[in-house]
């Protein structure tokens, strides 16, 4: 999750007081007049971290930080949980049960995969089943495609998603601490600080896809991209053909990089960028770097919480673009990519409390977690 340990910040009136599920409010105006407003689907969740549903399907199935995921089924919380593996997880801080992918096919096959912090503190990458019944999946089917040995407590990563290629993608983190002590961020020899990526149709845990940079040598041969410091969520944008990159800075910067989803061995630059500046001051050498398109600095936040970009109907005025926020600050913000830059900034909310991440229905809508427990909608502002 965001690196910053922050106090939970509260949310603005309208959110905070005691709304009845489906109630909206105004959160924002965009520049065309249009406003957003999030409804509340669901609350009582324990620290909601992630959102996700399997294609076609009208569930929401909401990651909770100590290693439950819950459903959420016709506007209803579900009592008992899809999977429950408190008893496998570290959680607290910037650990727990991270994120939630289902296979392209898991209408068919019944397959997905988590990314958790065991028991001793290391990322796992692992793949379970649905039950027989379609609201539980079966705890005792977990299998271990990828183990990590984290150094530090913080900067897990801990995105897990599928691409266009239909490849699992895995954001990991630089280890931890401050400055990247061990120098994992451009190492392509450790799986810290890099975007991985798994054939896991083939092979057994996985195979590697002969696109991968490093797939004949030259480094571990999982990687897709190095160079990041704590990917807090990253998003395809199927529409464009386009993988987006959120990256929490440290001192000064936090990041958007944006790529083709065909743009193997990209090198996000950290450590010797942050944002796009030099980290340790002037004099750094660029050459071969992949800039962000977006950045903002610390006068207007600490730590970005990744978003989507939206293809949903609810809101038109929002189409193609992607939504991000700040965890600290708890604005939520968009822009829109064209021509290779950031286009139509706007902001469509503020004080919208700790936002832990973004997440996306089936139907292509947008959903916003709020670490202290909440599930809400985008919509049109009435």
């Amino acid at each position: 999750m965001p690196h910053r340990t922050t106090p939970r910040a509260a949310l603005i009136a309208c959110l905070a007081a005691s709304l009845a599920p489906a109630a909206g409010c105004g959160a924002g105006a965009a520049e065309d007049g249009g406003g957003i407003a999030l409804t509340k689907l669901a609350e009582g969740l324990d620290a909601p971290l992630h959102l996700t549903a399997p294609a076609g399907d009208p569930r929401l199935f909401v990651v909770e930080q100590p290693g439950r995921i819950r459903i959420i089924a016709a506007g209803r919380l579900l009592e008992r949980p899809f999977l429950d593996i408190t008893a496998r997880v570290r959680a607290g801080g910037e650990r727990g049960l991270l994120s939630l992918a289902f296979h392209p096919r898991y209408a068919e096959n019944g397959r997905f995969f988590v990314d958790y912090t065991d028991r001793g503190g290391d990322t796992r990458i692992a793949e379970f089943r649905v039950s027989e019944d379609p609201d539980l999946a079966d705890a005792g089917s977990e299998r271990l495609l990828l183990a990590v040995e984290q150094p530090y407590a913080n900067h897990n990563g801990g995105h897990v998603l599928f691409g266009p290629d239909g490849m699992l993608y895995v954001g990991m983190g630089d280890g931890g601490a401050a400055n990247d002590p061990h120098g994992h961020g451009r190492n392509p020899n450790t799986l810290l600080g890099a975007i991985l990526r798994l054939d896991v149709d083939s092979g057994e845990p996985y195979a590697i896809p002969p696109g991968n940079p490093f797939a004949r040598g030259g480094g571990r041969p999982e990687i897709w991209a190095i160079g990041a410091r704590n990917p807090w969520r990253m998003w395809f944008d199927a529409a464009e053909s386009l993988l987006y990159v959120a990256d929490v800075g440290q001192n000064r910067w936090e990041e958007v990089h944006i790529a083709p989803a065909t743009a193997a061995g990209l090198d996000y630059g950290w450590n010797v960028m942050e944002g796009r500046h030099c980290f340790r001051g002037a004099g750094c050498d660029t050459g071969g770097l992949d800039l962000p398109v977006l950045e903002y600095g610390h006068d207007e936040g600490c730590s970005i919480t990744g978003g989507i970009v939206y293809r949903g109907r609810a809101v038109p005025a929002l189409a193609g673009h992607y939504l991000y926020a700040d965890y600290c600050s708890g604005w939520i913000r968009s822009f829109r990519y064209e021509g290779g830059r950031a286009t139509q900034a706007r902001e469509l909310a503020r004080d919208a409390g700790s936002i832990a991440s973004f997440g996306e229905g089936a139907d292509g809508e947008a959903y916003v977690l709020s670490l202290d427990g909440a599930v809400f909608r985008i919509d049109r502002a009435r």
